[in-house]
Parts: C-alpha cells; structure tokens; sequence
C-alpha cells in the first residue's frame, strides 16, 4: 500500500472478569505485558487507531426499544467489555495476530472487522 492508503480497521473486544477494584485490581504484569503490545503491533506494520479502557459495568446504562433505560450491561454475564481497541491492520488475520498479544487473565478477545464508509 502507498502511504496515502489506509488499511481496514478492526474493532478488539477485550473481555474479562470483572475486578472489584476495576484497574486498580490488575496485576502489575498484566499492565506491563498490555503496555508492551503497541510497539510490538507497529512492528507489525499495523497501527492502533483508538484504545479505550471501559469504566465497571455499575456505572452502565442500557437503553431498550421503546426507549426504558435500565442499570447495568445489556447482557449478564460473568466476563464484561473491559476495553477494546481500533486498528488498522492488512487483513482479518493480522488483527487476529494482534488480538493474541493483548494480556487475558480470565477473559477472551474479540476481533471484529468494521464497516467501511
């Protein structure tokens, strides 16, 4: 690609349990392991676009047809949307490549190709 092109985007869902003190319950390897995967997805030749960590699940508000707003997540379950990720990556596979790098404790990862406009 010409540096002019942009490659498509991926949407990384990371999925983990969900910790009673939120990010301060991390573990210190964790956090280092998550802080060494962007130099390691340039060297990829890929780019993050985003990254976002989400606040606990407590302070989420879901809207339903009909326009009721309830507390909490849409879904329950035991892993929650802790963060995610935008990418450019040269194709699907490679941004699974990239999904395989994000540290996961108890949780999983996601990769979902976004819609081009």
């Amino acid at each position: 690609m010409s540096g002019d092109e942009t490659m498509p985007q991926y949407a990384i869902l990371i999925y983990e349990k969900e910790l009673p003190g939120g990010a301060a319950d991390i573990p210190p390897e964790v956090m280092e392991a998550n802080l060494a995967v962007g130099p390691k997805i340039e060297a990829m030749g890929a780019r993050v676009v985003h990254e976002q960590g989400l606040q606990p699940v407590a302070r989420a508000r879901t809207i339903h047809k009909g326009g009721a707003v309830t507390d909490g997540p849409f879904l329950e379950s035991k892993e929650v949307i802790a963060g995610f990720l935008v990418v450019e990556a040269a194709d699907l596979d490679q941004a699974v490549a990239i999904g395989k790098l994000l540290p996961i404790m108890d949780g999983a990862v996601e990769v979902r190709p976004l819609i081009e406009v």
